[in-house]
């Protein structure tokens, strides 16, 4: 286990000790911690609804800087996390011809390179933010993707309704769950196995812990890995802790869901040396 996970998956960040050490340990961080509390509090109080809260907080994180938006401190690290994901996928099944469901897509930091590896017309990514979709169509147009059509649609939900059924061979959801409440990642997993083909697989990552499950400022959400390994088979799905991806330089933890039998399930098609990305 990295050591990143080795210090952190007992940690409760919501504790007011932990937060107490952390501005003793970083008093740089506080006044932009408070700034960040108070605004998002007026959020909320606007907001009481958790999507629509979260895409305020999208469309003001936005404004100031899409990249940062999707959590890239700098347009290096927006790269190297986009190309990581592409290359695990890639690693672990994903294929040209497949058709693919980008679940809170952002400003396609790794969209645009499944959008250029992808067949034409296979790749559609959906969020609950506008604002950053208008991001991710400035993207597809500084990279040249435009004959590649692909689809980029805002949604107000997780219910997948408006997309055919057994249509997508891979639905992918980076850094979205780590954002939710437990109901809002309750609603994509009661849905998405309608829209998965029968070998098709989600893939999703979340923030891990195994001490108390919690949450900070409404924002990041903690879960432990059999919280949500038991949603899925609520719904009918078969989980899988993804335990390479625990070797990359990312901190969040992945798991891959399909419907029971699925080939998926039965581990990466390819399997290689994880590709080392600096921070």
């Amino acid at each position: 286990m990295p050591e990143k996970s080795r210090k952190s998956l007992k940690v409760n960040r919501s504790k007011l000790a932990h937060k107490a050490a952390y501005a003793v340990r970083n008093p740089a961080r506080i006044a932009p911690y408070l700034r960040r509390a108070a605004r998002d509090g007026w959020l909320r109080f606007r907001s009481p609804d958790h999507v629509a809260y979260y895409r305020a907080v999208m469309a003001s994180d936005t404004a100031s800087n899409p990249e940062a938006a999707v959590g890239s401190r700098s347009h290096e690290r927006w790269l190297a996390l986009g190309q990581m994901q592409f290359d695990y996928l890639q690693r672990h099944g994903l294929q040209k011809q497949h058709r693919m469901l980008d679940i809170g897509c952002g400003n396609l930091r790794a969209g645009w390179r499944f959008i250029d590896f992808l067949e034409p017309g296979h790749y559609y990514g959906i969020d609950i933010s506008p604002d950053i979709l208008v991001a991710a169509k400035k993207t597809l147009v500084g990279y040249g993707l435009q004959e590649k059509v692909p689809y980029l649609t805002p949604t107000q939900d997780l219910t997948l309704d408006f997309l055919p059924t057994g249509h997508f061979d891979v639905v992918h959801a980076h850094s979205v769950f780590s954002h939710s409440p437990i109901e809002v990642i309750d609603e994509c997993l009661a849905h998405v196995g309608r829209v998965l083909a029968p070998d098709g697989f989600f893939d999703f990552t979340f923030d891990r812990t195994e001490g108390a499950e919690h949450q900070v400022l409404r924002e990041d959400f903690y879960y432990r890995t059999e919280t949500l390994t038991n949603l899925a088979l609520r719904h009918g799905l078969e989980a899988r802790f993804m335990d390479d991806w625990e070797q990359l330089p990312h901190g969040q933890s992945k798991i891959r869901v399909a419907r029971p039998g699925a080939r998926a399930l039965e581990g990466p098609e390819r399997r290689g040396a994880p590709e080392k990305v600096e921070r």
